[in-house]
């Protein structure tokens, strides 16, 4: 089978914890911003939900939109579990981080190599509760440490004072940061991407605004990521791509703050739709764009067909019925001719 979008390489990212792998996708010159291959695993008695996703590389999120039947305390023991390992790239440069807040995911594309294609590894992300979310803003990496202190805003020490669980000025980097052991501050001072020591918090809306990671992935991202290395936070519930001249959407809850700008409001989709289907003839299904949109999955799902695609389809079709058709008359002929004989 050809497999003109990508080549896919699994490498192992070691961990005490987690048997977790992240996926590098290798992307052609084809212009297609489909990637990976939606995967089903049997579940382990042994394992929570959570602990299938952070094993395959995905958030709480991610796994209870296509599992919303699994317990996610208890899946029985061989129950089908959906991993959702496709990917619409996000609507923005290819360069440095691009983190999706609704999405709760980062494309990181590291520098294009002479002669080489780009690349793009993806991680799940816990982000900014309500009240405390993450910005949109486009800013680069100013600081990189390893087994970073703690110093929590003042904002943040009255909550939890207000709360009963008084803050110390300094939390001292161990087991007990809530920054785990890397973290890389943004251009905005006051938020960073880090670890965390509550790792299935990834895939939530937990965080005061900063990004989180599982132990294992910041450990590998902190490695590839360099000083100045731009940042891309967005706000794309919805994402449309190309396959295999194939129109995908790929929709996502958008966030509760959000309500008013998306809910019962598809004209960002559809502008969307329409100028990735410009200058081209595509077959469109807007009930199926319609039913994505309302029933989030977070999957890429077809929604429409590039015209001479269909056509030829409809011609290989005509051609079939009338090869059959022409085949039953001459088998009856023949069987006439014996007949009369």
């Amino acid at each position: 089978m050809k497999k003109s979008i990508h080549t896919l390489i699994l490498f192992g990212l070691l961990s005490s914890a987690t048997n977790a792998y992240a996926t590098r996708y290798v992307l052609s010159d084809s212009g297609d911003t489909v990637v990976g291959e939606i995967g089903k695993i049997k579940a382990d008695q042994n394992e929570t939900l959570l602990d299938i996703a952070r094993r395959h590389g995905f958030g709480y999120q991610d796994m209870k939109l296509v599992n919303p039947d699994v317990d996610t305390w208890l899946p029985q023991h061989g129950e089908e579990v959906t991993l959702p390992s496709q990917f619409i790239l996000p609507v923005a440069p290819m360069q440095g981080l691009v983190l999706n807040i609704p999405e709760m995911r980062l494309y990181y594309y590291p520098p294009k190599l002479n002669g080489k294609p780009q690349e793009v590894i993806t991680y799940p992300l816990g982000v900014g509760r309500e009240g405390w979310q993450t910005p949109y803003l486009k800013t680069k990496i100013v600081e990189k440490k390893a087994n970073p202190n703690w110093y929590p805003p003042e904002s943040i020490r009255k909550e939890h004072e207000a709360a009963g669980d008084p803050l110390p000025k300094i939390v001292m980097a161990g087991p007990d940061n809530p920054l785990g052991a890397f973290a890389m501050r943004l251009g905005n001072r006051d938020y960073l991407i880090h670890g965390t020591n509550k790792p299935y918090g990834v895939g939530m809306r937990v965080s005061h605004g900063c990004i989180r990671l599982y132990p294992e992935d910041i450990e590998a991202l902190f490695a590839e990521v360099s000083l100045k290395t731009p940042v891309n936070i967005i706000n794309q519930p919805y994402k449309i791509g190309v396959k295999d001249n194939v129109i995908y959407l790929e929709a996502h809850p958008f966030l509760d703050e959000d309500t008013q700008k998306y809910e019962n409001n598809l004209t960002s989709v559809v502008a969307l739709i329409i100028e990735i289907s410009n200058d081209k003839d595509y077959e469109l299904d807007w009930s199926a764009a319609y039913e994505a949109i309302n029933k989030p999955t977070g999957l890429p799902i077809a929604i429409g067909k590039y015209l001479s695609k269909v056509m030829q389809a409809k011609v290989d079709t005509k051609l079939s019925n009338a090869i059959t058709q022409a085949e039953k008359l001459n088998l009856q002929l023949q069987l006439d001719s014996n007949l009369s004989d």
